[in-house]
């Protein structure tokens, strides 16, 4: 299918990498994608590893899976680098984006072999700074809009803030902070 990017997300439970991949979903559609986000249901639990996913397209999407080779995975959470595959079926071509403060080294040990490109951001730091508290899915999800350019930072930041007004309608003091979290995480995330 031409034009289609596949994401998939790995987090643990609470972090909130289904509502990101569901708020990715919402922001694609708003720019005139087609689109799926879903997450993969196990036996969810706070903490426990979960999976989400993305399909963005230009065209109607006639896949209705889960995925299994990625152009992009997202990991929310980098202790689940050692605990789940999630380079498994990762184009090389496409990319990996890990919340994370440990060194490049640490990291591509941690990949198994994957040589594609890696981006890391540190989504703790910028959330505390922006929110108060640790909710890495905002950070992480505009990393993963910046590395992918599934939309411009612009139309992105706007979709985000009609997003943000509705979501939170009755704590609307959340939102110049989440705002700010999009637009550090934009600046912040780099490549190693």
């Amino acid at each position: 299918m031409d034009n289609l990017i596949e994401i998939r997300w790995h987090g643990r439970g609470g972090q909130g990498a289904k509502t990101a991949s569901l708020l990715l979903a919402d922001a694609a559609f708003n720019t005139g994608k087609y689109i799926q986000g879903f997450p993969e249901y196990g036996p969810e639990r706070m903490g426990a590893p979960i999976t989400a996913y993305n399909r963005i397209s230009d065209k109607p999407i006639t896949v209705h899976s889960n995925i299994y080779e990625p152009d992009y995975v997202v990991v929310v959470d980098d202790t689940l680098l050692d605990v789940v595959p999630v380079t498994d079926g990762l184009k090389e071509t496409g990319a990996i984006v890990i919340n994370t403060t440990k060194s490049p080294e640490i990291i591509k040990k941690s990949l198994n072999g994957y040589t594609g490109a890696v981006y890391t951001i540190d989504a703790r730091k910028i959330s505390i700074e922006t929110l108060g508290k640790y909710f890495p899915n905002t950070p992480m999800l505009a990393a993963i809009v910046k590395v992918s350019k599934i939309m411009t930072d612009e139309a992105f930041l706007e979709d985000m803030k009609g997003s943000f007004k509705h979501k939170f309608a009755k704590k609307p003091e959340v939102i110049e902070g989440n705002m700010k979290a999009l637009e550090m995480a934009l600046k912040e995330v780099k490549k190693i």
